[in-house]
């Protein structure tokens, strides 16, 4: 029994080296010359001298690799504020009031989440462009300003707030926004701090979408900007200008990982406890 412990951190210690092993590789070509790339499985071992800095050069001084990570930043930080908040409202709204139809609402959001969201591109797609939002970012921010995975996530934390609690803050005069904004969002800051992370690495991932409805070059963020490099006409395939540029686009959202990571797993639990 006592070596049991032993070879479940053995076994999580090989999966995690697996895990890490893409992303070991991936920092190690992008040091790599393009004669190096394909030679060698992570360094140029014998000679480390090869190692260069000339593709972080070249994708800082010939692409607007930073105006790209700007539109990233923005969309991003603009989007997860948005979808925290209004998800964080009607979650609360769900757990918090008795209405007529409550249930089927709750059982319709659920079935919405089977649908594949590719499904919805092109009714998406001609409800924006009625707007007149094709190359605006209003075409990003708009849609995606609602979570209906949020919105149950939050239902299912909120509904532990304790209705005495609210019933008191309602006496003492506070508002329905107040009892929102200073008991339940406080109460489920794990949630807080979880979803914000999903949301905010969601909307630095997404590619399709914003390939759709983004024409402006000087609009787009960095997954449309790194895919544009493989079809430069003087290069093959630029495989060490892909490399730096992940390695860099990466960083922001590990920043953001080491900061909520408590609150990440903990939210993470919780809501698998609640669901």
């Amino acid at each position: 029994m006592s070596r049991r412990p032993h070879v479940l951190q053995a076994l999580v210690c090989a999966v995690a080296a697996l895990w890490l092993l893409p992303f070991a590789w991936m920092v190690c070509a992008s040091f790599k010359a393009p004669a190096d790339f394909f030679s060698s499985t992570f360094l140029p071992w014998g000679d480390l001298g090869r190692l260069t800095f000339d593709n972080y050069r070249a994708l800082l001084s010939n692409f607007p690799f930073f105006g790209w990570l700007l539109n990233s930043l923005f969309l991003a930080s603009v989007q997860t504020v948005v979808v925290v908040l209004l998800s964080s409202l009607g979650g609360f709204a769900l757990a918090t009031y008795r209405f007529r139809g409550r249930g089927w609402m709750v059982a319709l959001m659920l079935l919405t989440l089977m649908v594949p969201g590719q499904v919805l591109l092109p009714s998406t797609y001609e409800l924006v462009n009625t707007f007149g939002w094709i190359n605006s970012y209003l075409a990003i921010l708009v849609p995606g300003a609602m979570s209906v995975f949020g919105i149950l996530l939050f239902r299912a934390t909120m509904s532990a707030v304790p209705p005495e609690l609210l019933h008191a803050a309602r006496i003492d005069g506070a508002g329905e926004l107040r009892l929102w904004w200073d008991i339940a969002l406080p109460s489920v800051r794990p949630t807080v701090g979880a979803f914000t992370l999903m949301s905010f690495t969601g909307t630095w991932n997404s590619f399709l979408w914003p390939q759709i409805v983004l024409q402006d070059e000087s609009r787009y963020h960095l997954p449309i900007g790194m895919t544009s490099l493989v079809g430069l006409p003087e290069h093959d395939v630029p495989y060490g200008l892909l490399m730096a540029g992940t390695l860099l686009s990466i960083l922001p959202v590990v920043a953001l990982f080491a900061l909520l990571h408590r609150d990440f797993h903990a939210g993470v639990l919780t809501g698998a406890v609640k669901g």
